[in-house]
């Protein structure tokens, strides 16, 4: 009995590799269209796959790690900035881009973020970007203004569109290709990269209540508003925040604009003036930018550059939000501090506007690109007066 049963286990076993060797391959070979291959246990030949063997004997394959030109090679700049970190929102600004670049990246792209004058001084910062001298520079366009008239239309309008109309016309309007034709002239590759709510009008020492108020004030203001508040009688000066402090002392300043309310109250301009002016009529919303040298940008990866455009992006956002959310504690800080918060009186802003008017009048003359972009800016607002209307509760 046992031997019968030895027996019939040899001979299954045998039939079995029988049937594979001989018997398959020949039954196969007569299916119509099915091209035989040689299958045995020790060489499995399908494609796109390691014999069974070795399977059972290595482990899998690892695949090989992303090469380095996949992404470009590493790179790291220097970004200079025209604003401290000790500033509220403008200095946050420029250091997030340095911290969220790296992130987005890896690692594999760094923008070093430089504070005012530690690589090259504040007003110094276009021509070192147009030389290749650093790579970025944080700012805003106005401050280009003496040296390319219509990029103070790319920083704030006055009596001009708010955040809302303003990337409206930049992004959906013709603003971007004429701001990047105005820049790449230049040799700079520009992005937008941030936003702020309306400023405050500015501090003044009395109050103001006609327009005969103004004349003969010694203010410090800046870019087109202080062309209009030429206009007005006043005489204007543009200095640095640190510098304002040092005219009000000395008493060669009657009045300054300088920012918002947050930003204000962390200067203490609230100590050199009472008068807080409202609205901010020379500076609706502003845009902030970063500068790039053009080579250095055309020489990034279009994944490198999707970074830069997706985190100003972002920067927009989050700055726009920000500079909203922070002013009303400020102000509540600043009347509790003795702070007179005033509104202008319409006469005033009416007179204002006129002066503006003359501005522009004079400027489209004087610049070719100023009157291209104050073209698209005023046509673009009248067809969105209808929207704005229609949409307004």
């Amino acid at each position: 009995m046992r031997n019968l049963i030895v027996g019939a286990i040899f001979g299954i076993v045998c039939g079995a590799v029988l049937g594979a060797t001989f018997i398959g391959p020949q039954l196969v070979q007569q299916i119509p269209g099915f091209k035989s291959q040689t299958t045995t246990f020790n060489s499995y030949s399908k494609p796109g796959f390691a014999s069974a063997k070795n399977q059972l004997m290595k482990p899998a394959p690892v695949p090989p790690p992303a090469q380095a030109g996949a992404i470009g090679p590493d790179i790291e700049w220097r970004m200079a900035s025209a604003y401290g970190l000790r500033l509220p929102q403008l200095g946050e600004l420029a250091k997030r881009v340095e911290k969220k670049i790296q992130q987005v990246s890896g690692g594999h792209f760094k923008i070093r973020f430089h504070g005012p004058g530690s690589l090259v001084a504040p007003d110094q910062m276009f021509d070192a970007v147009q030389s290749g001298t650093i790579d970025a520079a944080f700012t805003t366009p106005t401050d280009w203004a003496k040296k390319v008239p219509a990029l103070a239309l790319f920083s704030a309008v006055p009596f001009g569109p708010t955040p809302r109309e303003y990337m409206t016309w930049f992004y959906f309007a013709g603003g971007q290709d004429a701001y990047l034709d105005i820049y790449q002239k230049q040799g700079i590759h520009s992005v937008i990269c941030g936003m702020g709510a309306p400023e405050a009008s500015g501090w003044f020492k009395r109050k103001i209540e006609t327009t005969e108020d103004l004349k003969g004030l010694r203010m410090r203001i800046s870019g087109l508003a202080a062309k209009v508040m030429t206009k007005l009688g006043v005489e204007t000066r543009d200095l640095s925040d640190g510098d304002v402090f040092v005219a009000f002392e000395a008493g060669t300043l009657d009045a300054a604009e300088f920012s918002q309310p947050a930003t204000d109250l962390e200067l203490g301009l609230n100590n050199m003036a009472e008068h807080y002016y409202f609205p901010g009529w020379h500076q609706p919303a502003t845009l902030f930018e970063l500068m790039i040298n053009l080579d250095s940008w055309q020489t990034l990866t279009s994944e490198k550059k999707s970074q830069i455009n997706s985190i100003c992006g972002d920067n927009v956002r989050h700055s726009l939000a920000q500079s909203e959310a922070l002013q009303f504690a400020a102000l509540k800080e600043l009347v509790k501090q003795g702070v007179s918060i005033q509104s202008w009186p319409t006469p005033v802003l009416d007179n204002l506007q006129k002066a503006w008017a003359e501005v522009v009048a004079e400027e489209i003359k004087k610049d070719r690109d100023f009157s291209r972009v104050w073209t698209s800016i005023e046509k673009f607002r009248l067809e969105f007066a209808i929207w704005r209307e229609l949409s307004q509760p």
